[in-house]
């Protein structure tokens, strides 16, 4: 549980950043508010918070003063939270005792108006301070996990990040929704803006997958389900029937061309309302014949006239 409103004491420090936000929100206002604010024992600005003078401070004062929370209002915590979480943790304090409070990216630089974005620095500082008075100190472990990567789509990108991944050693599940891979960049002619030959770009890459042991390909496969957490994901996927025996198949494609139930015609048509533009085709076995095509003669050349 975390300590009591009367165990709580926390350190705020406010980061200028060059002129990056005092030029754009009054960073003195925001040290005179924080230190109004519920267990803040001290309340302090500085030009760079993250040079190594601005992290003896917090260490100094977490020393001296015996703080137990620590908030940062600087930068976003992407750039600088585990800089700050390391002098923390240097002067003996759980680095997850420590909350950081963007007010470059989501408050300087967004705002033109000073008084506006002074407003919301506040805000976010204040939210900063309350939320670190409710943190629980943490210790990191060590938990076992699965080396496995589920890749969904075998479309180029999905080919080439199964291919980069595989590189690591570890398996590669390449997971596609039709029999057949490459995706969209598999119809196209040329590439932009080279206009580079799509099928040259693809058709290695499309081989490599087949020659790569540790990646494993599931055409024809859904996925239908995800759960578990970072690191132990389940995966529950969909096999659509094929109707073929996979292990014999020599993908000599008969079977497609000679399927009684192949819904799609063996040459081009246009079919209109009630009329089919085109050669005759050849029904399956105990389907029905489509109605002729318009304008074929007997013995003519397909204008109705007769004539050869």
């Amino acid at each position: 549980m975390p300590d009591s409103g009367n165990d709580v004491k926390v350190g705020v420090y406010i980061c200028h950043c060059g002129v990056n936000i005092s030029h754009t929100v009054d960073v003195e206002e925001c040290r005179d508010f924080a230190q109004t604010c519920p267990n803040v024992a001290v309340s302090r600005d500085y030009k760079f918070m993250c040079s190594n003078t601005g992290q003896e401070l917090i260490q100094s004062d977490i020393e001296e003063l015996g703080l137990n929370r620590v908030v940062v209002a600087a930068c976003s915590p992407l750039m600088h939270e585990t800089t700050f979480r390391g002098a923390c943790q240097g002067a003996g304090l759980n680095p997850y005792l420590f909350q950081m409070a963007n007010i470059r990216e989501q408050c300087a630089w967004v705002h033109d108006e000073r008084s506006h974005a002074t407003t919301k620095a506040r805000a976010l500082l204040n939210a900063a301070i309350h939320r670190v008075a409710l943190h629980e100190p943490l210790e990191a472990m060590r938990a076992e996990i699965n080396p496995a990567t589920l890749v969904v789509g075998a479309g180029i990108a999905g080919i080439q990040a199964a291919l980069e991944l595989a590189e690591s050693g570890n398996p590669v599940y390449l997971v596609e929704r039709e029999p057949s891979i490459g995706g969209k960049m598999a119809m196209f002619d040329k590439t932009f803006p080279t206009l580079d030959c799509a099928a040259c770009i693809l058709t290695p890459k499309m081989v490599s997958i087949s020659h790569r042991k540790n990646i494993k390909l599931m055409t024809y496969h859904e996925v239908v389900g995800v759960s578990g957490y970072i690191g132990n994901y389940k995966v529950r996927l969909r096999r659509k029937a094929r109707y073929v025996d996979p292990d014999k198949c020599t993908g000599c494609g008969q079977c497609w061309s000679h399927c009684p139930a192949a819904r799609i015609p063996t040459r081009r048509t246009i079919r209109l309302p009630d009329k089919v533009v085109g050669e005759k085709v050849s029904p399956p076995p105990g389907s029905v014949a489509p109605p002729p095509p318009v304008g074929a003669g007997v013995g003519g050349n397909g204008n109705g006239n007769g004539k050869a």
